[in-house]
């Protein structure tokens, strides 16, 4: 038993430490938007799950992001001077789609694999926050997707089960967020 368990934990060890790389994008725009010449370098806390936040300078950050292809430019807040950096995300709309006949069962199944596939985004790093609309517009949802190529964000976006059934629709636009700011 006591073997058993060590093994369990020895296991659980591996699988916490292992480092899962985002799939390589092909195509990457290289176009970075730079506001600040020579930007105060500010350290961010960057969390990972079950391990230690390790803290990084924008300026690692930054390196970081614009060779895996994403977009970034740096501010310097006026009120602190700490510079801060703005990544490109992107946000899906989950929009009421044209094929809303399913019956009472098939729309329940593919609202299990549509939240089968938002937790897979989740789980891959693909995506950071999904989540829907508390009325009952034509705009059921959102998903922020955290990809560096606005392609790659439509692919994932469009294979979701409701959107590949044609019972949602996509509506994708860039959005600029704070690296390492939290939701309040």
């Amino acid at each position: 038993m006591k073997k058993t368990i060590t093994f369990i934990l020895f296991i659980f060890v591996i699988i916490s430490c292992k480092d899962e790389a985002k799939t390589p994008v092909k195509e990457v725009d290289e176009r970075a938007v730079e506001i600040v010449e020579q930007p105060i370098d500010s350290i961010i806390e960057v969390e990972v799950l079950d391990e230690i936040p390790v803290k990084k300078t924008t300026r690692q950050i930054k390196q970081e992001l614009t060779a895996k292809g994403y977009k970034t430019f740096d501010y310097v807040d006026e009120k602190t001077q700490d510079t801060i950096l703005m990544q490109q995300y992107f946000m899906a709309f989950l929009k009421r789609g044209p094929i809303r006949g399913q019956n009472e069962e098939e729309a329940a199944d593919l609202q299990k694999e549509h939240l089968a596939h938002l937790s897979k985004m989740y789980e891959l790093g693909y995506a950071d926050i999904s989540g829907p609309f508390g009325d009952d517009g034509d705009i059921r949802g959102i998903t922020i997707y955290n990809v560096p190529t606005l392609k790659m964000a439509d692919s994932l976006a469009k294979s979701d089960p409701m959107v590949q059934a044609g019972r949602l629709e996509i509506e994708i636009h860039p959005w600029w967020a704070a690296k390492g700011f939290p939701l309040r």
